[in-house]
């Protein structure tokens, strides 16, 4: 095949392929709209009856995070086991990924396009003892009674949905880089120039607010932290004062600050 034509048919495929990428997102975009446009105030009550993170946004924040939140939720198919879903399952799953994200540029976690959500502990594989999330390639899972206590205790740095988020967010950027985000990848290197002194000083026996579990290994000392960092902020800058800062600027946002954001974040669903 003459090298002109072979040019021509690549630029012909991949611009096809952008063509149908831009008009995905649009009719996802104006779906996204119209939902939120419909429900916003029973979606907003829902949100602030079960996520005490949303609760303490603003009203431009929590417009913010309702848009992400659906936008989420629109590109991910819920898989209920053994359940019944209801409409407020697949927000309030969608909301945990959101907070998590909320000061992140790439916040969809792409490769994931399912999330499986069972009713209560499961177990998995081989492993003898129940789980009550994980994450793997084919996708997130999570266990509704485990989600729905750890938001009702908000104050024990133990939160199922976020600890299985922070795993997913991890994998999309150092596994299988579908859906990456390199500013979060080079903050993530910065955090872990002082998370890894805090976990090597627990791995050798020092024992500190975060917990056993959290020097189990590196990827469970970072769940762990997001967890602490999003239910007991006072504490974990007090106890740990230098990685608070760094889980801080890693995730662009403070919870013990006013306006929450360290750096404005451009948004694409507009």
């Amino acid at each position: 095949m003459d090298s002109g034509i072979f040019f021509l048919l690549v630029v012909v495929v991949i611009g096809g392929l952008s063509l149908a990428h831009y008009i995905r997102n649009f009719y996802r975009a104006q779906k996204v709209k119209e939902l939120y446009d419909r429900k916003k105030q029973s979606y907003d009550a829902i949100l602030q009856q079960y996520i005490p993170y949303y609760r303490n946004l603003d009203a431009a924040q929590r417009e913010r995070f309702l848009k992400r939140a659906l936008i989420f939720k629109s590109t991910k198919k819920f898989e209920f086991v053994e359940m019944l879903e209801e409409e407020h399952m697949s927000l309030l799953i969608s909301a945990a990924a959101i907070q998590l994200t909320f000061g992140l540029q790439h916040y969809l976690m792409d490769h994931f396009d399912k999330i499986y959500i069972m009713k209560r502990d499961y177990h998995f594989g081989l492993f003898n003892v129940p789980f009550q999330g994980h994450v793997s390639d084919d996708g997130i899972y999570l266990s509704w009674n485990n989600f729905l206590r750890s938001y009702a205790n908000y104050s024990d740095g133990d939160n199922v949905a976020l600890h299985e988020m922070a795993h997913a967010l991890a994998y999309v950027n150092f596994t299988v880089h579908d859906g990456e985000d390199e500013a979060f990848q080079i903050r993530f290197m910065r955090f872990t120039i002082t998370g890894r002194q805090v976990f090597n000083r627990m791995k050798a026996g020092e024992m500190n607010m975060l917990g056993s579990y959290a020097a189990t290994n590196y990827q469970e000392f970072w769940a762990v932290c997001v967890e602490n960092f999003f239910e007991r902020p006072e504490a974990f800058k007090m106890q740990l004062p230098e990685l608070y800062e760094a889980i801080c600027k890693l995730l662009n946002q403070d919870l013990l600050k006013p306006g929450l954001l360290l750096q404005p974040v451009q948004e694409v669903y507009a």
